[in-house]
């Protein structure tokens, strides 16, 4: 039975009356973009499942819209033995959810929002020890004086603090105490009193930012702990034998700390001295990569892979990006069907506040069983809204009921979703078709991290939420 829609393609005309959605959907996507290739099948996806079970083999990734509970259930199933990322979407009236089932899936750049910048001033490196040791601020002029980074300024007083106090400045009062130390050692320009010295400032301001215990963050420990990390196999993807690489690199050359990032932030200074700190860091990073490739090509001979299955650029891209790599470990879609495996704690917990999104997830899988037991969508015939209302209510109750959930302490939700009656909106459906395209570059570039498990959205409020299942 055809699902009613209120979405519209602009180009579809009269004349597309009758034939496949498929088909004149096709059409119409390819003329958007000359350079992009496209094909339909004019078959039922149950059918195909039963009918061609190796159809979805060669697929990067699957995007499934609209199912019913049984080819959901299915096409799960199957692409989970298979290891293909599937991303399902569907869109009710204002409501709107996107879950995607994917294994594994490793994330090198996850271009984080705030990223604290790694300066080892409290672990300096031997070569970057040498030099700031050679500079003597209280010798220079006073031209040089107020151009040197405020690496090399906050690195000298921190040393002058912990030679003081023992131990690195904790909390705000002795951050505020060495921010007086290096204003009280700014210069004065004697031909221009207004004349600050920038650099100083600077380095008061990266108090916070930059003065810090060098350590490892605990969801990279998480990673280089985890069982596919410390016991490779000769299937283990170049993400975990890097990874090993690392992990033998802390305990040995790296000295506890991961490999060297390789980069300063931006700072008032003349482009020589910049220069000449920015090599430092630079040169570090470049021979702890080294250090990292050497033993990812050791892992490679052990485990008997090619030496050219791992390539460095990508040992180099692992070690400048270590400190934020992520892992998402998902769940089978289908899973959530089978009583006997689906631990619905969190549903129960999640309802529990009124204000959750959980309870449209509720909603739609009382759909989903609404659209088993009748063929339909609730409230998809308008003479059918009333009765449709009832029998939703009972579909809901009975799966709250599988769960050890409670009764819905209101029938609105139930009431709406018989009033949408299984349309979407375009606005909605948009604006969740944009949210997929962005998850699948997520997905297939290995940038940024995807959602986790499922997110769902009301466009009536605006909210959202995620929940892993």
């Amino acid at each position: 039975m055809a699902r009613r829609s209120l979405t519209r393609i602009s180009k579809l005309k009269a004349d597309s009356l009758g034939k496949s959605r498929a088909q004149v959907a096709t059409q119409m996507l390819l003329e958007m973009n000359p350079d992009v290739t496209g094909d339909y099948i004019d078959e039922e996806s149950e059918q195909i499942l039963s009918n061609s079970p190796d159809f979805f083999n060669n697929f990067t990734m699957v995007v499934a819209t609209a199912l019913t509970e049984k080819t959901l259930v299915l096409l799960s199933k199957r692409l989970w033995e298979l290891n293909i990322p599937l991303i399902v979407c569907r869109s009710i009236g204002f409501i709107a959810y996107i879950r995607i089932q994917v294994k594994e899936h490793t994330v090198i750049e996850t271009h984080p929002d705030n990223e604290t910048p790694d300066l080892r001033l409290d672990r300096p490196f031997d070569s970057l020890k040498k030099h700031i040791d050679s500079i003597n601020l209280e010798e220079m002029s006073f031209k040089d004086h107020c151009h040197v980074p405020y690496l090399i300024i906050l690195y000298k007083y921190l040393e002058k603090w912990v030679t003081k106090h023992g131990t690195l400045p904790k909390t705000y009062k002795d951050k505020q105490q060495l921010r007086d130390m290096i204003k009280s050692g700014m210069r004065r320009d004697e031909n221009d009193s207004s004349n600050n010295e920038e650099n100083f400032e600077e380095a008061m301001k990266a108090v916070n930012k930059c003065i810090r215990v060098s350590d490892i963050p605990d969801s990279v420990i998480n990673i280089l702990n985890d069982d596919r990390c410390v016991n490779l196999t000769a299937k283990s993807s170049s993400f975990w034998i890097i990874a090993k690489a690392v992990r033998d690199f802390i305990d040995n050359e790296g000295r506890g700390l991961l490999p060297l990032k390789g980069t300063i932030p931006d700072m008032t200074a003349d482009t020589e001295k910049y220069v000449t700190l920015q090599q430092i860091y630079h040169k570090q990073a470049s021979v702890d990569a080294e250090a990292v490739w050497r033993r990812t090509l050791q892992l490679l001979r052990q485990l008997g892979r090619s030496s050219d299955s791992i390539l460095e650029k990508d040992v180099k891209l692992f070690c400048r990006h270590v400190a934020n790599i992520h892992v998402e470990k998902g769940s089978c879609i289908a899973d959530e069907y089978d009583p006997k495996v689906f631990d619905t704690n969190i549903i129960v917990q999640n309802l529990e506040n009124p204000e959750s999104m959980m309870i449209y997830y509720v909603m739609l899988r009382g759909v989903d069983k609404f659209q088993t037991e009748y063929n339909s969508y609730p409230g998809e015939f308008d003479d059918q809204v009333e009765p449709d209302i009832v029998k939703l209510k009972t579909c809901l109750t009975k799966l709250l009921s599988e769960w050890g959930c409670g009764p819905l302490a209101k029938d609105d939700y139930v009431h709406e979703l018989c009033r949408f009656g299984g349309a979407e909106l375009h606005s909605v459906s948009a604006f969740l078709g944009g949210l997929a395209a962005q998850e699948i570059i997520k997905l297939i570039t290995s940038q940024y991290k995807p959602i986790h498990n499922t997110f769902i959205y009301d466009a009536v409020t605006s909210n959202s939420g995620t929940f892993f299942f």
